[in-house]
């Protein structure tokens, strides 16, 4: 249990192959001005302690440093607030959009924040 939530931490697991993502992709998204998260429950698994976590990027962001910087803060801001706001036994896919690589991270942290917990109601 962490001290300030009271809430049990999860450890959190790379989403690394195509069909993860698109299982995912059909569930529940939330969109917020920088970013895109994407949730859903793995079926016919136990919830277990983990949950996974993809990101990406499309070239409508940019080149590849600007795209590689946004999902670089999508993980670092992923690693922050998914042991809290995450559910065990879920996917998540973060998808950058536009203002992603350049918006304030308290933003950038904010939008996730909200989007977590939005999912999480459900």
């Amino acid at each position: 249990m962490t001290a300030d939530t009271g809430k049990i931490s999860i450890e959190v697991v790379r989403l690394r192959v195509r069909p993860q993502f698109i299982f995912v992709r059909g569930g529940r998204a939330e969109r917020r001005k920088s970013l895109v998260v994407q949730a859903r429950k793995r079926a016919g698994e136990a919830p277990g302690d983990h949950a996974g976590a993809g990101f990406t990027a499309t070239k409508k962001i940019g080149n590849a440093v600007i795209r590689n910087r946004a999902k670089r803060r999508l993980r670092e801001a992923a690693r922050q607030l998914l042991p809290r706001h995450g559910r065990p036994g879920w996917d998540y896919v973060f998808i950058a959009r536009q203002d992603t690589a350049d918006i304030g991270w308290p933003r950038l942290l904010d939008d996730m924040e909200s989007a977590l917990i939005s999912l999480a109601a459900d």
